[in-house]
């Protein structure tokens, strides 16, 4: 049982949403709720979390524009088939998509880093720091980064050894990216190489967690990355 004061904190406390919609999306993916099984109301998931139905309705709203979950009205929110998702639904290109889009990263990838540095090989390790190095000869050559930044985050969903999570960052594909969303007008005098030099250094430093089986470290350093993307191109 929740202990009252607890679930005031909670209610209080940044990213809860982002908590609910990273838990009941490892669920889905995991089959822990199948397709046509109705999730829990609200008033279960508030008793659950410690949290208030504000915090609720935003979570599932992020799992429907996900294309996870439907709501039918008066009944109930449902887990979609798979051939009824279509892959993620994405909106249009705002900070607020983008930041929707970082923050269902943030609790899918600080795991696969942590699971990708209990089981990866050393050929992924190899293909994981060549896509780093890519990445950095595209920026010294003024040409786009993206593919090689998105091949680096795909190795290490495969390292996972769970296709749930491959198969999720492929639905995202360049929309993961974040630089590849925001207009010119949202961004301002953002430099792009510059914070793609920033990125670099975060790939580099989960990179070394996972090349030393450290999984803490490697949850710890994609948190870092992703909660920095999120500063740097989302805004609040």
């Amino acid at each position: 049982m929740h202990d009252p004061q607890n679930a005031m904190v909670r209610k209080r406390s940044p990213g809860l949403a982002h908590d609910i919609v990273a838990e009941l999306t490892q669920r889905i993916l995991l089959g822990q709720l199948v397709p046509g099984e109705k999730l829990p109301s609200e008033s279960a998931i508030v008793r659950e979390q410690g949290v208030s139905r504000t915090v609720v309705r935003e979570a599932i709203s992020k799992l429907q524009a996900s294309g996870l979950v439907e709501t039918r009205h008066g009944i109930g929110t449902f887990v979609l088939e798979r051939d009824q998702r279509h892959g993620i639904q994405l909106s249009r290109d705002t900070a607020a998509s983008v930041r929707g889009i970082l923050e269902l990263r943030m609790g899918l990838e600080t795991q696969a880093a942590a699971l990708a540095a209990k089981r990866r090989t050393a050929e992924q390790l190899l293909q994981m720091r060549q896509a780093l190095d890519d990445h950095q000869d595209s920026l010294a050559n003024n040409d786009s980064s993206v593919e090689p930044d998105l091949r680096f985050h795909r190795l290490i969903a495969q390292a996972t050894g769970n296709t749930y999570f491959t198969d999720i960052i492929a639905q995202l594909g360049r929309s993961a990216i974040p630089r590849t969303r925001i207009n010119s007008e949202e961004r301002g005098d953002a430099d792009l190489k510059q914070l793609g030099q920033m990125a670099v250094l975060e790939h580099e430093a989960i990179l070394r967690a996972i090349r030393r089986q450290d999984p803490d470290a490697a949850r710890a350093a994609m948190l870092l990355h992703l909660s920095n993307s999120l500063e740097r191109m989302a805004g609040e």
